[in-house]
Order: structure tokens, then C-alpha cells, then sequence
């Protein structure tokens, strides 16, 4: 399936019909597209399972579609509030995904224009409510791939700057290394009229929103995160994948980093990082083939409170203790604060 889940199809899918899977939620992480990294995060499959269910069930009460079904606890599909110890496992809905057609370095897009409904659209939305250091905007307006206007912006923004409207930005989904597109070529390859791609801005606004108000419960910004949609049989949006866990998003307390972002800032300062950085802007489809290190596995400190914060968040999102023994998220991220300053310094 990918770099940190795996999945179980129960039921293929068809044009006319869902299928039903499971996602399988590992305690693999990926960090800079290179997919799966040398360390295991110790109980961060679990948390992010059973998050996403918490989210999904409240989206349920709000009548926005999603792919959803339940968890799975002995074999059986259960609510979260139904099941009775941690699971890493989630049943779902499942759409046909129909992955472009690549000849040299062009990809061709033309099986989606004649497709109606019941499949993956392949793009990932991604909001923005602020621009922290590590955003892809500031290499993206440097590298003048974009412009300032080109993200409802009248002058180049700062690091750390907070948005007044968030940007919502568009990249592609199933190429070997997506890339960042304008919404009027992600309508093209999806083949998406404008009323839907307005929809699907719609949908995030709502989704980003909801997003922030369930973590600032907790004292935590919303800084950006991304989203993944299909159509229905009816051609009605859904969403799929999973949303708001520390996989999908950038949180941060007094600016401190609460996600995946943590493992991300230890590596900006390594060896490896500057050489896939290298690789990448020498060949774009092969950069990972001709990366010239291979990282280095996390500091075992480091890698126990980064599991713990992904046990953190889940326990305290949901009022419910599933990580027994996990202190608070705030003491964990001040002894992190303090772990990166020694490593970095």
C-alpha cells in the first residue's frame, strides 16, 4: 500500500460499486517522500488508527461523506466507542484508483475523461493557515516556481507568517514524485468541471476549520495539512485516506513542532538531507535510485518521545487513556525542545 500502511482488500472495487478493505496502520514513517525510514515509531500505527476514527465518526455527524466503516477488533467491525483495547486496523470503503499513464517523463491523464463517478480523484489538497519555516511555499517561490499572487498574496511572505485567508493548495497524487500544480491544471488531469474543483475548495475550508477546532481543545496551532478525495457512484465528493492525525498535518505548541515534523527537523541538520535534497534537483523521477547516503536511524531517546507524542495527542483529542503511562504532550515537547537543541547545537 505505501510507506506506512498496508491493505487488505475484502472486496475489489468496480465502477459501480464500492469495494472493502482495511487499512493496516504501521509504525513505519516517511519523511521527504524517501518512503519507509530505517526506525520503527513504537505505537504511533495505533494512534494514528484510532484518531482517525474519532475524526471520521464526528465527520459522520456533521453528513459529510467519507470512506469509513468502523475499526476492527477481534475480527469484528466496531465503533471506537465500542472497542475495548488499541487497534491498528480500520475497515473501509473502497474506489477503484486509476493511475496515469507514464511515457518518459509525461504523464498522461486521459483515462479520467470519461469517468462519471465510484474512483480516487488524484490530487492532494492541501490548507494553509501559516507558513512555518519548513513549508515547501519558500523553496517553491525561491526556485520562482510560484509567485506571491499566485497564492492570494501581495508581497513575499516570512517564515512563521500567519495567514489572514488560508492558502489552498493543490499537488498531484499517484506520479512517482508529485508535484505541486495550479488548480487549473488539477482540474484538467482529474477532469474536474470548475463547479467541482470549487466544491472540493469548499470542502477543505470546512475540513481545516473542523481540524483546528478540535486541536486548539488542546492548545495546539493548525499550521497546515492535506486531504485526499474520491467521487461517489453519484459523482459526489468523499473523503478518503485518513484526516487530522500527526501524519496529515503540522501542529505546533508556542512553535514548537508536534508531528512528524519533529523527525523532519532532526534531519534537516544530517548529511542525508542535503544529499536528497542534491539528488532530487539532478534527476526528479530517479533522485532516491542516485542519492548518494541513506539515513541514519533516529537517536533512540528521540524516537521514544516522538512515539509518545503521537500517544499523547490521541489520548488527549479523544478523552480517553488508550497509551497508559504517556506523560503530558506539553512536558514531552519540552524535553524534545531541549533534546534538538543539544543535538543541533
Amino acid at each position: 500500500m505505501g510507506s506506512v500502511k498496508d491493505l487488505e482488500v475484502l472486496k475489489a472495487a468496480d465502477f459501480e460499486n464500492p469495494g472493502r478493505a482495511r487499512f493496516i496502520y504501521s509504525d513505519r514513517y516517511s519523511v521527504f517522500d524517501w518512503g519507509e525510514m530505517p526506525d520503527n515509531i513504537p505505537d504511533k500505527g495505533a494512534a494514528i488508527t484510532l484518531l482517525g476514527a474519532y475524526f471520521f465518526e464526528k465527520l459522520e455527524k456533521m453528513n459529510i461523506p467519507t470512506h469509513y466503516v468502523g475499526l476492527v477488533e477481534d475480527g469484528e467491525v466496531r465503533k471506537l466507542s465500542d472497542i475495548q483495547s488499541v487497534t491498528n486496523a480500520m475497515e473501509i470503503d473502497l474506489l477503484p484508483v486509476i493511475h496515469p499513464g507514464l511515457t518518459g517523463d509525461q504523464y498522461d491523464y486521459s483515462a479520467y475523461d470519461d469517468l462519471k463517478g465510484q474512483h480516487l480523484i488524484p490530487l492532494e489538497i492541501i490548507y494553509r493557515n501559516n507558513l512555518p519555516p519548513g513549508s515547501s511555499v519558500f523553496r517553491r517561490l525561491k526556485e520562482g516556481k510560484i509567485t506571491p499572487q499566485d497564492l492570494g498574496l501581495d508581497s513575499s511572505p516570512t517564515p512563521n507568517q500567519k495567514l489572514e485567508i488560508p492558502i489552498i493548495d493543490v499537488s498531484t497524487k499517484l506520479e512517482i514524485t508529485d508535484r505541486y500544480i495550479s488548480w487549473q491544471e488539477a482540474g484538467k488531469i482529474s477532469s474536474m468541471s470548475d463547479q467541482e474543483i470549487s466544491e472540493l475548495k469548499d470542502l477543505t475550508r470546512v475540513l481545516n476549520n473542523f481540524i483546528s477546532d478540535e486541536y486548539s481543545k488542546i492548545g495546539l496551532v493548525n499550521e497546515d495539512g492535506k486531504i485526499e478525495v474520491g467521487f461517489d457512484s453519484k459523482r459526489h465528493l468523499m473523503l478518503v485516506d485518513v484526516l487530522g492525525t500527526l501524519d496529515e498535518c503540522r501542529f505546533t505548541l508556542n512553535g514548537m513542532p508536534v508531528s512528524k515534523e519533529i523527525a523532519r527537523v532532526y534531519y534537516r541538520n544530517t548529511p542525508w538531507y542535503q544529499a536528497v535534497e542534491e539528488a532530487k534537483k539532478t534527476d526528479r523521477q530517479n533522485w532516491k535510485k542516485i542519492c548518494r547516503l541513506q539515513p541514519e536511524p533516529l537517536p533512540p531517546g528521540l524516537k521514544k518521545l516522538i512515539s509518545q507524542v503521537y500517544c499523547a495527542c490521541t489520548n488527549e483529542i479523544t478523552e480517553h487513556e488508550w497509551f497508559e503511562d504517556i506523560p503530558p504532550l506539553k512536558e514531552i515537547l519540552e524535553e524534545i525542545s531541549e533534546y534538538l537543541r543539544v543535538e543541533s547545537s
